[in-house]
């Protein structure tokens, strides 16, 4: 079973789906791009970094309520949005309170951008890796230039490569996240083309989907409102997945994790690439065969 500790957070607080029994520690507010426009994550919040007395102070709460229960936290993961985009001096004070506080902490994970990593050296990397800051959550989306520009993403697909590889050669493990339909039909063949480039070349250690949904009151709705964006089937989502995952350049003896079970995925789908894709693929043919046309994903009740 799992305890949430009693710490105040500023909601909302969000993390990847495989830190459900993570402890949640908020190193930043909001997000400093908050530009994406298919993201309404953290449009209610200002960014900023939080002062250490403040993460201290939740640390604190956290170490009391697992101390009560004899417990200890197995992964912790930084919050909000772009936690390694926070100074040096702050993540590395942060970092050392958790392993005093919690020694036997397995990992600690945070979500990252390209300009996070680029942003960082790579001595810098290696100093948070050594004190178990090692997983990073890139959101990728996709690795076409034109659709990053469309949704305001702040980086180019070189800038996407660039900081997996830098991360990666630091020792850390990488999680890339991309989406299906986020290019819209006018541009899905790129999307396909270019996010199965990157996607060969990086080698995440984990990679995943997920669907693009227009979430009102974000730039993106409104462009698909204006007709500027014409969404993707349900059919055509899954074309996209399996063009993606067939056409990526996999390196010798490869190895990557690959999931495609977010809730807003049509169907839970998962493997090791490459050694899995013609599995992964036959399953895809599958329910590509069975969609019928014209249907669009349904969109989940929370994301």
């Amino acid at each position: 079973m799992f305890f949430t500790p009693p710490i105040q957070y500023h909601e909302p607080v969000f993390r990847p789906p495989s830190e459900w029994k993570s402890l949640l520690i908020q190193v930043t507010i909001g997000c400093s791009n908050n530009k994406c426009t298919y993201c309404d994550m953290y449009r209610s919040k200002v960014y900023r970094e939080r002062s250490f007395e403040e993460i201290d102070h939740d640390l604190n709460i956290a170490k009391s309520h697992y101390s009560r229960l004899g417990l200890t936290p197995e992964k912790i993961f930084l919050c909000d949005g772009d936690a390694l985009g926070a100074s040096q001096e702050l993540l590395l004070k942060t970092l050392k309170k958790i392993n005093n506080y919690f020694p036997d902490v397995r990992r600690i994970g945070v979500y990252a951008t390209a300009e996070n990593i680029l942003e960082k050296t790579d001595e810098q990397l290696e100093e948070l890796k050594a004190n178990k800051l090692s997983i990073a959550y890139l959101g990728l989306e996709s690795g076409d230039d034109k659709v990053l520009h469309m949704i305001v993403k702040g980086n180019t697909a070189r800038d996407m490569l660039d900081s997996s590889l830098k991360i990666k050669k630091a020792g850390w493990q990488l999680s890339t996240i991309a989406m299906l339909g986020v290019g819209g039909r006018k541009y899905s063949k790129q999307h396909i083309e270019n996010t199965a480039k990157i996607l060969g070349e990086s080698s995440p250690t984990f990679f995943s989907f997920l669907t693009t949904f227009s979430v009102p009151g974000t730039p993106y709705h409104t462009m698909l409102e204006r007709g500027l964006i014409q969404p993707l089937t349900a059919k055509e989502c899954l074309i996209e997945m399996r063009e993606i995952l067939a056409k990526a350049n996999y390196q010798k003896n490869q190895r990557i994790i690959f999931r495609a079970n977010h809730v807003s995925n049509q169907h839970p789908l998962g493997g090791v690439l490459p050694s899995d894709l013609e599995k992964i693929l036959k399953k895809l043919d599958h329910w590509i065969d069975q969609t019928p046309e014209g249907v669009y994903p349904p969109k989940p009740d929370r994301m």
